[in-house]
Protein backbone atom coordinates (compact mmCIF):
# COMPACT_ATOMS: atom_id res chain seq x y z
CA UNK A 1 0.00 0.00 0.00
CA UNK A 2 0.93 3.26 -1.14
CA UNK A 3 0.60 5.90 1.95
CA UNK A 4 -0.36 9.45 0.90
CA UNK A 5 -1.47 12.64 2.87
CA UNK A 6 -4.13 14.46 0.86
CA UNK A 7 -4.35 18.07 2.14
CA UNK A 8 -7.87 20.16 1.43
CA UNK A 9 -11.08 17.98 1.39
CA UNK A 10 -12.64 20.25 -0.80
CA UNK A 11 -13.99 19.68 -4.18
CA UNK A 12 -11.06 18.49 -5.50
CA UNK A 13 -9.24 16.89 -2.66
CA UNK A 14 -12.96 14.90 -2.30
CA UNK A 15 -12.32 13.42 -6.12
CA UNK A 16 -8.74 12.69 -5.29
CA UNK A 17 -9.55 11.15 -1.99
CA UNK A 18 -12.40 8.86 -4.18
CA UNK A 19 -10.00 7.88 -7.13
CA UNK A 20 -7.43 6.67 -4.82
CA UNK A 21 -9.94 4.63 -2.88
CA UNK A 22 -11.31 3.19 -5.91
CA UNK A 23 -7.62 2.15 -7.30
CA UNK A 24 -7.32 0.18 -4.40
CA UNK A 25 -3.45 0.38 -3.31
CA UNK A 26 -3.36 3.32 -1.78
CA UNK A 27 -4.22 3.91 2.03
CA UNK A 28 -5.30 7.84 2.18
CA UNK A 29 -5.26 10.52 5.26
CA UNK A 30 -7.70 13.33 4.08
CA UNK A 31 -6.93 16.28 6.14
CA UNK A 32 -8.99 19.74 6.32
CA UNK A 33 -10.51 22.23 8.72
CA UNK A 34 -13.81 21.94 7.73
CA UNK A 35 -16.02 19.22 9.59
CA UNK A 36 -18.53 19.24 6.31
CA UNK A 37 -15.57 18.42 3.96
CA UNK A 38 -14.25 15.86 6.02
CA UNK A 39 -17.66 14.15 6.32
CA UNK A 40 -18.51 14.02 2.78
CA UNK A 41 -15.59 11.21 2.87
CA UNK A 42 -17.43 9.10 4.45
CA UNK A 43 -17.29 5.78 3.05
CA UNK A 44 -14.34 5.97 0.87
CA UNK A 45 -12.68 2.59 1.40
CA UNK A 46 -9.04 3.13 2.96
CA UNK A 47 -9.61 7.07 3.42
CA UNK A 48 -9.05 8.28 6.88
CA UNK A 49 -10.43 11.80 7.56
CA UNK A 50 -8.07 14.02 9.78
CA UNK A 51 -8.75 17.59 10.79
CA UNK A 52 -5.36 19.70 10.69
CA UNK A 53 -4.77 23.44 10.39
CA UNK A 54 -1.44 23.86 7.96
CA UNK A 55 -0.50 26.62 9.83
CA UNK A 56 0.60 24.74 12.82
CA UNK A 57 3.95 23.71 12.31
CA UNK A 58 3.71 20.91 14.85
CA UNK A 59 0.43 19.38 13.69
CA UNK A 60 1.52 19.33 9.93
CA UNK A 61 4.86 17.45 10.76
CA UNK A 62 2.99 15.00 12.93
CA UNK A 63 0.37 14.42 9.79
CA UNK A 64 3.57 13.70 7.75
CA UNK A 65 5.24 11.17 9.70
CA UNK A 66 5.15 7.39 7.73
CA UNK A 67 3.42 9.20 4.50
CA UNK A 68 5.32 8.73 1.20
CA UNK A 69 3.72 11.33 -0.67
CA UNK A 70 1.99 14.60 0.14
CA UNK A 71 -0.44 15.82 -2.29
CA UNK A 72 -1.40 19.62 -1.83
CA UNK A 73 -5.41 20.41 -2.78
CA UNK A 74 -5.49 23.54 -0.72
CA UNK A 75 -6.07 27.06 -1.52
CA UNK A 76 -2.35 28.53 -3.28
CA UNK A 77 -1.92 30.37 -0.31
CA UNK A 78 -1.28 28.10 2.31
CA UNK A 79 1.16 25.97 0.49
CA UNK A 80 3.95 28.23 1.83
CA UNK A 81 3.29 26.16 5.34
CA UNK A 82 3.43 23.27 3.23
CA UNK A 83 6.03 23.40 1.58
CA UNK A 84 9.13 23.36 3.95
CA UNK A 85 7.33 21.14 6.28
CA UNK A 86 7.81 18.41 3.43
CA UNK A 87 11.04 19.24 2.49
CA UNK A 88 11.60 18.30 6.01
CA UNK A 89 9.91 15.82 6.36
CA UNK A 90 11.66 14.07 3.22
CA UNK A 91 8.28 12.90 1.95
CA UNK A 92 7.81 13.53 -2.17
CA UNK A 93 5.66 16.44 -2.94
CA UNK A 94 2.60 17.38 -5.38
CA UNK A 95 0.43 20.24 -5.92
CA UNK A 96 -2.35 21.82 -8.50
CA UNK A 97 -0.94 25.79 -7.80
CA UNK A 98 -1.51 28.20 -10.37
CA UNK A 99 0.18 30.80 -8.35
CA UNK A 100 3.91 31.78 -10.32
CA UNK A 101 5.23 32.63 -6.63
CA UNK A 102 4.46 29.27 -4.92
CA UNK A 103 5.49 27.59 -7.81
CA UNK A 104 9.10 29.29 -7.39
CA UNK A 105 9.12 28.08 -3.45
CA UNK A 106 8.49 24.56 -4.85
CA UNK A 107 11.54 25.51 -7.17
CA UNK A 108 13.62 26.45 -4.46
CA UNK A 109 12.72 23.47 -2.08
CA UNK A 110 13.45 20.85 -4.87
CA UNK A 111 16.82 22.19 -4.88
CA UNK A 112 17.74 21.15 -1.76
CA UNK A 113 15.40 17.83 -1.48
CA UNK A 114 16.98 14.75 -0.16
CA UNK A 115 17.68 11.52 -2.51
CA UNK A 116 14.62 10.17 -4.22
CA UNK A 117 12.01 12.70 -2.36
CA UNK A 118 10.49 14.68 -5.35
CA UNK A 119 8.70 18.37 -5.41
CA UNK A 120 6.35 18.56 -8.50
CA UNK A 121 4.06 21.36 -8.78
CA UNK A 122 1.30 22.66 -11.09
CA UNK A 123 -0.10 18.41 -11.71
CA UNK A 124 -3.87 19.85 -12.23
CA UNK A 125 -5.69 21.29 -15.59
CA UNK A 126 -3.77 24.14 -16.29
CA UNK A 127 -1.14 24.30 -15.29
CA UNK A 128 -0.65 20.72 -15.83
CA UNK A 129 -2.32 18.36 -18.17
CA UNK A 130 -2.49 21.12 -20.34
CA UNK A 131 1.32 21.47 -20.52
CA UNK A 132 1.37 17.42 -21.74
CA UNK A 133 -0.99 18.10 -24.68
CA UNK A 134 1.18 21.47 -25.84
CA UNK A 135 4.27 19.40 -25.58
CA UNK A 136 3.06 16.09 -27.33
CA UNK A 137 1.79 18.11 -29.78
CA UNK A 138 5.31 19.90 -30.29
CA UNK A 139 7.22 17.12 -30.61
CA UNK A 140 5.45 16.58 -33.87
CA UNK A 141 7.43 18.89 -35.15
CA UNK A 142 11.18 19.87 -36.76
CA UNK A 143 11.12 23.16 -35.64
CA UNK A 144 8.43 25.93 -34.17
CA UNK A 145 6.96 29.30 -34.94
CA UNK A 146 3.96 29.36 -31.96
CA UNK A 147 2.13 27.52 -29.30
CA UNK A 148 -1.51 28.62 -28.16
CA UNK A 149 -2.94 26.72 -25.18
CA UNK A 150 -6.87 28.24 -24.33
CA UNK A 151 -8.78 26.18 -21.39
CA UNK A 152 -11.85 26.77 -20.05
CA UNK A 153 -13.98 25.43 -16.98
CA UNK A 154 -17.48 26.24 -17.70
CA UNK A 155 -21.11 26.24 -17.01
CA UNK A 156 -23.13 23.67 -19.85
CA UNK A 157 -26.39 25.99 -18.92
CA UNK A 158 -25.12 29.67 -18.07
CA UNK A 159 -27.86 31.95 -16.37
CA UNK A 160 -26.55 34.90 -15.28
CA UNK A 161 -24.41 38.10 -16.43
CA UNK A 162 -21.09 36.73 -16.21
CA UNK A 163 -22.37 33.62 -17.94
CA UNK A 164 -20.10 31.75 -15.22
CA UNK A 165 -20.86 29.07 -12.01
CA UNK A 166 -18.31 28.52 -9.48
CA UNK A 167 -16.65 24.86 -10.17
CA UNK A 168 -13.06 25.34 -8.22
CA UNK A 169 -11.03 27.54 -5.68
CA UNK A 170 -12.62 31.18 -5.55
CA UNK A 171 -8.98 32.33 -4.42
CA UNK A 172 -7.52 30.31 -7.20
CA UNK A 173 -10.30 31.97 -9.35
CA UNK A 174 -9.38 35.55 -8.43
CA UNK A 175 -5.55 35.20 -8.32
CA UNK A 176 -5.63 34.17 -12.16
CA UNK A 177 -7.70 37.23 -13.18
CA UNK A 178 -5.44 39.82 -11.09
CA UNK A 179 -1.56 38.36 -11.19
CA UNK A 180 0.74 38.90 -14.13
CA UNK A 181 1.19 36.72 -17.05
CA UNK A 182 3.84 34.73 -18.96
CA UNK A 183 3.93 34.71 -22.31
CA UNK A 184 6.91 34.56 -24.99
CA UNK A 185 6.24 37.24 -27.40
CA UNK A 186 8.30 37.27 -30.89
CA UNK A 187 11.09 35.46 -29.33
CA UNK A 188 11.22 37.42 -25.92
CA UNK A 189 10.23 35.74 -22.72
CA UNK A 190 7.63 38.39 -20.80
CA UNK A 191 6.91 37.92 -17.20
CA UNK A 192 4.74 41.16 -17.04
CA UNK A 193 1.77 40.34 -19.56
CA UNK A 194 -1.29 42.33 -17.96
CA UNK A 195 -4.32 40.03 -16.76
CA UNK A 196 -7.70 40.43 -18.85
CA UNK A 197 -5.67 42.12 -21.87
CA UNK A 198 -5.11 40.02 -24.86
CA UNK A 199 -8.84 39.24 -25.95
CA UNK A 200 -9.83 37.86 -28.13
CA UNK A 201 -13.44 35.47 -29.55
CA UNK A 202 -13.81 32.60 -31.27
CA UNK A 203 -16.16 29.59 -32.15
CA UNK A 204 -15.91 26.42 -31.37
CA UNK A 205 -18.58 23.33 -32.68
CA UNK A 206 -21.35 25.93 -33.32
CA UNK A 207 -20.74 27.89 -29.51
CA UNK A 208 -18.67 30.99 -29.27
CA UNK A 209 -15.94 31.79 -26.41
CA UNK A 210 -13.91 34.49 -25.37
CA UNK A 211 -10.31 34.02 -24.54
CA UNK A 212 -7.96 36.69 -22.37
CA UNK A 213 -5.02 36.72 -20.76
CA UNK A 214 -4.64 35.21 -17.27
CA UNK A 215 -1.97 33.98 -14.82
CA UNK A 216 -0.16 30.55 -14.11
CA UNK A 217 -2.18 28.61 -16.76
CA UNK A 218 0.81 27.98 -18.93
CA UNK A 219 3.33 26.22 -16.04
CA UNK A 220 6.37 26.32 -16.68
CA UNK A 221 6.15 26.20 -20.52
CA UNK A 222 7.36 29.34 -21.07
CA UNK A 223 11.01 28.21 -19.63
CA UNK A 224 10.77 25.08 -21.32
CA UNK A 225 10.17 26.38 -24.83
CA UNK A 226 12.23 29.99 -24.38
CA UNK A 227 14.46 29.97 -27.59
CA UNK A 228 12.83 27.16 -29.61
CA UNK A 229 9.63 29.34 -30.31
CA UNK A 230 8.29 32.46 -31.25
CA UNK A 231 5.18 32.81 -29.64
CA UNK A 232 3.58 31.04 -26.53
CA UNK A 233 0.42 32.04 -24.83
CA UNK A 234 -1.90 30.64 -22.12
CA UNK A 235 -5.56 32.47 -22.34
CA UNK A 236 -8.84 31.41 -20.33
CA UNK A 237 -12.10 31.21 -22.20
CA UNK A 238 -15.18 32.05 -21.16
CA UNK A 239 -18.64 32.84 -22.42
CA UNK A 240 -18.74 36.20 -23.96
CA UNK A 241 -19.38 39.24 -22.03
CA UNK A 242 -17.31 37.88 -18.55
CA UNK A 243 -13.94 39.70 -19.18
CA UNK A 244 -15.54 42.72 -19.47
CA UNK A 245 -17.55 42.17 -16.36
CA UNK A 246 -14.62 41.20 -14.44
CA UNK A 247 -12.29 43.86 -15.64
CA UNK A 248 -14.93 46.48 -14.23
CA UNK A 249 -14.61 44.73 -10.43
CA UNK A 250 -10.93 43.93 -10.64
CA UNK A 251 -9.89 47.28 -12.33
CA UNK A 252 -12.50 49.75 -12.29
CA UNK A 253 -13.61 48.66 -8.61
CA UNK A 254 -10.35 48.06 -7.49
CA UNK A 255 -11.29 44.78 -5.79
CA UNK A 256 -7.95 43.60 -6.81
CA UNK A 257 -6.90 44.93 -4.15
CA UNK A 258 -9.50 44.06 -1.23
CA UNK A 259 -9.66 40.04 -2.77
CA UNK A 260 -11.56 39.19 0.45
CA UNK A 261 -14.86 41.48 -0.14
CA UNK A 262 -14.48 39.95 -4.05
CA UNK A 263 -14.54 36.66 -2.50
CA UNK A 264 -17.36 36.79 -0.46
CA UNK A 265 -19.25 38.68 -2.95
CA UNK A 266 -18.29 35.17 -5.37
CA UNK A 267 -19.32 32.71 -3.03
CA UNK A 268 -22.71 34.92 -1.82
CA UNK A 269 -24.11 35.51 -5.84
CA UNK A 270 -22.33 33.34 -8.37
CA UNK A 271 -24.32 29.44 -7.82
CA UNK A 272 -21.82 26.49 -7.91
CA UNK A 273 -22.94 23.95 -10.48
CA UNK A 274 -21.95 19.95 -11.03
CA UNK A 275 -23.50 20.34 -14.56
CA UNK A 276 -19.99 21.94 -16.04
CA UNK A 277 -17.75 21.85 -18.86
CA UNK A 278 -13.87 21.86 -18.79
CA UNK A 279 -12.85 22.72 -22.82
CA UNK A 280 -9.04 22.62 -23.53
CA UNK A 281 -7.91 24.02 -27.11
CA UNK A 282 -4.30 23.53 -28.09
CA UNK A 283 -2.48 24.82 -31.10
CA UNK A 284 0.66 24.50 -32.36
CA UNK A 285 2.44 25.90 -35.96
CA UNK A 286 5.69 25.37 -37.34
CA UNK A 287 7.57 23.00 -39.55
CA UNK A 288 7.37 19.71 -40.18
CA UNK A 289 9.53 17.87 -43.47
CA UNK A 290 10.31 21.33 -45.12
CA UNK A 291 6.69 22.35 -44.95
CA UNK A 292 4.60 24.91 -42.35
CA UNK A 293 2.21 23.16 -40.59
CA UNK A 294 -0.45 23.22 -37.72
CA UNK A 295 -1.33 20.65 -35.40
CA UNK A 296 -4.45 21.08 -32.94
CA UNK A 297 -6.00 18.69 -29.30
CA UNK A 298 -9.72 20.00 -28.63
CA UNK A 299 -11.07 18.39 -25.83
CA UNK A 300 -14.25 18.64 -24.05
CA UNK A 301 -15.03 16.59 -20.81
CA UNK A 302 -18.22 17.02 -19.20
CA UNK A 303 -19.34 16.04 -15.64
CA UNK A 304 -20.58 12.09 -15.49
CA UNK A 305 -19.66 9.06 -13.64
CA UNK A 306 -15.46 8.63 -13.16
CA UNK A 307 -14.43 5.41 -11.44
CA UNK A 308 -17.63 5.04 -9.73
CA UNK A 309 -17.92 8.46 -8.33
CA UNK A 310 -20.14 11.23 -9.81
CA UNK A 311 -17.30 14.07 -10.87
CA UNK A 312 -17.88 17.39 -11.68
CA UNK A 313 -15.58 18.27 -14.99
CA UNK A 314 -13.47 20.33 -13.29
CA UNK A 315 -12.78 17.50 -10.40
CA UNK A 316 -12.41 15.09 -13.46
CA UNK A 317 -9.51 16.40 -14.99
CA UNK A 318 -7.97 18.42 -12.43
CA UNK A 319 -7.36 15.30 -10.08
CA UNK A 320 -6.63 13.03 -12.96
CA UNK A 321 -3.32 15.11 -13.67
CA UNK A 322 -2.36 15.17 -10.13
CA UNK A 323 -3.19 11.10 -10.14
CA UNK A 324 -1.39 11.02 -13.40
CA UNK A 325 2.20 12.33 -11.66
Amino acid sequence: MHRVLLLGAGKIGRAISAYLSAAGDYEVTACDVSDSNLASLKGLARVRAQKLDVSSESALAGAMKDQQAVISALPYQFNKHVIPATLAAGVSYFDLTEDVAHTEAVRSAAVKAKPGQVFMPQCGLAPGFVGIAAHHLAKQFDKLDEIKLRVGALPQHPANCLKYALTWSTDGLINEYGQPCKAIVNGRLLTDIIPLEGYERFGLEGVEYEAFNTSGGVGDLCDTYAGRVRNLDYKTMRYPGHRDLIAFLMNDLQMNGDRETLKRIFERAIPTTEQDVVIVWCLVRGWKDGKYAQATDVRKIYAGDFLGTHSTAIQITTAAGVLAA
